[in-house]
């Protein structure tokens, strides 16, 4: 792990989506995954591997998690970061987006990571300067490193993703993770179900190859993995259902409906957790949440993919 030469690479330049990656690719990313899991349980949680890199993370939208899970991959190994946060930079002035990653860039950094709100952007920025971007998130289109930390935490409670069935319930309609999601299980050979309100399930979902499922009970007994999705309030320009209350009475998952059903199941969050909204307290802290789990291992994979990434400059 100590150098960049790796006899396998990724087929790729940057990650700006799943659609990107073939199955080869996500194994790749899984089995580096592994391999720096160990280093972050060790006394000495960092490796040398990034040392001569420098790294951008560039945000136009707010983010905690991402920007953290990020930021701290980046430390682990050993790049050198800098953070820009649009909303306090000359963005808010009216500077565009490739004016803005130019000057980032004649600071002489080799990667950025990106989020913003218009989808497809991360794709745009590829075409236009010379570093290597990671998708962090570009509106309602892709999120790539949340669905392969995802699959990864359902690889690492299973064994195995192929053959699994997940369900990802809530709004899929405004959902990046939901679609980032869909791509990367079912090309790792898992089965997948969305379900919801009729108004928050695009008219194109089948079309994935995915199923489709109205009521809550019936997605739960169907399945071996909950992927429980937050009401993107911020993204809704209209009333998409009549209240919060009547959403979580038809649509949240509580103990007493996961008691209920005749088979233990697995559930996933990625965060932030709305409780009492798509899921209750009793839920999101129970033996059946890998919630703290997707989280630990987000930085795990934000590593590999970033060193990986690295491996592929020319």
């Amino acid at each position: 792990m100590q150098s960049m030469t790796t006899s396998r690479q990724l087929s790729t330049r940057h990650l700006l989506g799943i659609k990107d990656l073939n199955e080869d690719d996500i194994q790749l990313i899984f089995e580096t995954a592994d391999n720096f899991k160990d280093v972050l349980n060790r006394p000495i949680k960092k490796v040398p591997s990034l040392r001569d890199i420098t790294i951008a993370n560039v945000f136009f939208e707010n983010s905690t998690r991402t920007r953290l899970s990020f930021e701290l991959a980046e430390k682990r190994l050993s790049a050198d970061t800098i953070n820009f946060a649009a909303s306090s930079s000359s963005v808010s002035k009216g500077e565009t987006l490739i004016d803005t990653v130019n000057n980032i860039l004649a600071m002489k950094v080799d990667m950025i990571v990106m989020r913003h709100p218009y989808p497809g952007a991360g794709i745009f920025l590829s075409k236009h300067v010379k570093a290597q971007i990671v998708n962090a998130g570009d509106g309602a289109h892709e999120h790539p490193t949340q669905a392969l930390l995802d699959a990864f935490s359902i690889r690492e409670r299973y064994g195995d993703v192929a053959g699994k069935k997940v369900a990802i319930i809530g709004d899929i309609l405004h959902s990046r993770v939901a679609l980032s999601n869909i791509l990367c299980l079912r090309q790792l050979g898992a089965e997948v179900m969305v379900c919801g309100p009729t108004t928050l399930i695009p008219k194109y979902i089948s079309s994935l190859g995915v199923k489709v499922e109205y009521n809550l009970v019936n997605a739960l007994n169907w399945c071996d993995v909950a992927n429980m999705l937050r009401i993107q309030l911020e993204r809704q320009d209209i009333a998409y259902f009549p209240s919060l209350r009547e959403y979580a009475m038809l649509y949240g998952l509580n103990k007493q409906l996961l008691d209920s059903l005749d088979k233990e199941i697995t559930i996933m969050h990625p965060g932030p957790i709305n409780r009492g909204v798509e899921i209750t307290s009793d839920v999101a802290d129970s033996h059946h949440s890998i919630i703290l789990d997707q989280v630990e291992n987000g930085v795990a994979v934000r590593m590999a993919v970033l060193y990986l990434l690295a491996g592929t400059r020319g």
